[in-house]
This record gives C-alpha cells, structure tokens and sequence, in this order.
C-alpha cells in the first residue's frame, strides 16, 4: 500500500510539473471588466501578451491599443485576425478595448455618461501600463472606421503617450456623415452649432490636426478606394500636407469590410515596428 501511495505521489509531482513548465510557455489572455465613472456601462477590454520573452531582453514589450468600429465590441479585431498569434508573431502586448457601441471614442458633449476619452486615459491606459510589462516608448494606436477615427483623435489629445498612431477607413472628418452612425447622439448637433460646425470640427479628427502637427510625429492613413469615407480620407489626407504633418496615405482597391482590414492591418504592424527600428 505505502509503495502505491509513493507511486502515485510521484506521478502527481510529474503531472503537476509539467503542467507548470507548460502553463510558463502559455499564451495569457485577460479579459478585465472595468465599472468607471466616465462610463453608463461596463467596458470589457481583451488584452493578450505575447507567448515568448526572447525578443524582449529588457523584459518590456511594445504595446499596441486596436480600437474597433461603429456597432462593433471588443472581440471584433480578434475575431477578424487572430491577435494571440499577432501578439506572438511580433512579441508585442494588444490591447482590444471595447468602444461601447457608437461612443466614437470621445467625451460627449451632452452624455455624460458617455466620457470615452476620459475612460481611456484615466482608466484603461494606467491599468494596462502598471500591470503589464510594457515600455511606455513604444505604445501605438490604431484602429478601423469608428475605431481609426477613435485612435487619431486619442493620439491628438495625449501625442507624448504613444509613438505614432494609425486609422483604417476613418471616419476622420464628420460634417458630412452628420446625420449617420448615431453622432447626433454622442454629439447633440444643436442646429446652431452644426450652422457653425463648431461641435463637428472639435469633436472630430479633422478640427485635431494642429495637436498632431506640433508632435513631428508620423502617422498611418489606409483607405480603400471603394470605401465611402474615401474622399473624406482624402481631404484629410490633404489637410495633413497643409499641416506638415508627417504622414504615409495607403490607398488602393478595397471596400469598408473586413477583407480589407484584414489585409491592412500588416501594414500597420510593419509601420509601427519600423518606427522602432528606426
């Protein structure tokens, strides 16, 4: 009986030792559930960590924020391109935050209870840098639709937080989408004020551009041609030369859906990984 015993506590030791030295190697994903004070509703955000440390001697890995779009949530980016494998591929930390719908990722002006930008600088952002090993030199932000609009005006607000930023098919200028995609809600869009287009142009990534322009940093710009926000990317697009901002404008055959974020995404990898290099 006791020889039994002792087998069976060598086996228990053997098992319980491999599934340590596996779980070391595993991919983390951690779904945290923040209740803020900025916002009427929980906001889930998805964060993966890379499976490896070997390219990371310093032990900080590089960070990457992806923003989804208009009705869209926190899975959306994952369900689209697999991020554990994005994570493991370039050794970088994703952070997928969840933008609650239609929040377009800004303080509104007439919801308080809908104060995203608040939420993510004062919330979200801490959170992820004091308790992941992050080096705060290489943070980026990017994101699609809502999202690329979402992470240029972010990236406006606080440009010494990240290194450089990114928006696929941006809704990067509002005045003419006024009366879609919910921003009479977010916004108010008081008659007055849209006579004006005070509240479009503050609100919007096209009334930021003097805050990125005083940065020197580079920004990203991806839109395909077929895409509906293509003439508004455009204008932008043109807006940044008048600004001096520095900036790489993707064009080329593509439609708003997710075969063209798919495809557009490696680019900004390759983008923000280059910025690093350099």
């Amino acid at each position: 009986m006791m020889r039994v015993m002792k087998s069976l506590y060598k086996i228990f030791l053997f098992c319980f030792a491999a599934l340590l030295f596996i779980s070391l190697d595993m991919p983390a994903q951690d779904q945290e559930v923040f209740q803020s004070v900025y916002l009427d509703q929980a906001d889930t955000v998805w964060i993966f960590t890379p499976a490896s440390t070997e390219n990371t001697p310093d032990g900080k890995y590089p960070l990457i924020f992806l923003l989804h779009g208009w009705s869209g949530n926190y899975r959306h980016w994952d369900l689209m391109i697999d991020c554990q494998d994005y994570a493991d591929r370039y050794g970088w930390i994703i952070v997928c935050p969840d933008g609650l719908y239609d929040s377009w990722y800004i303080n509104s002006p007439v919801k308080s209870e809908n104060q995203y930008r608040d939420f993510f600088f004062q919330d979200l952002y801490p959170f992820v840098m004091e308790n992941y090993h992050v080096n705060p030199e290489t943070v980026f932000i990017t994101g699609l639709s809502m999202g690329g609009h979402g992470a240029l005006y972010l990236f406006a607000q606080h440009p010494g937080k990240f290194k450089s930023a990114g928006s696929i098919s941006g809704l990067l200028q509002f005045e003419a989408w006024k009366n879609h995609y919910a921003l009479e809600r977010v916004l108010g869009l008081d008659e007055e004020k849209i006579r004006e287009g005070s509240v479009l142009r503050k609100y919007s990534v096209m009334g930021n551009l003097g805050k990125i322009s005083a940065t020197d940093k580079a920004i990203l710009v991806s839109c395909g041609t077929e895409d509906p926000f293509y003439d508004t990317n455009l204008r932008f697009v043109d807006s940044c030369r008048k600004y001096d901002i520095r900036h790489i404008f993707s064009e080329g055959p593509g439609a708003h859906n997710s075969d063209y974020w798919r495809r557009e995404i490696d680019e900004h990898f390759e983008f923000f990984r280059e910025s690093i290099r350099k």
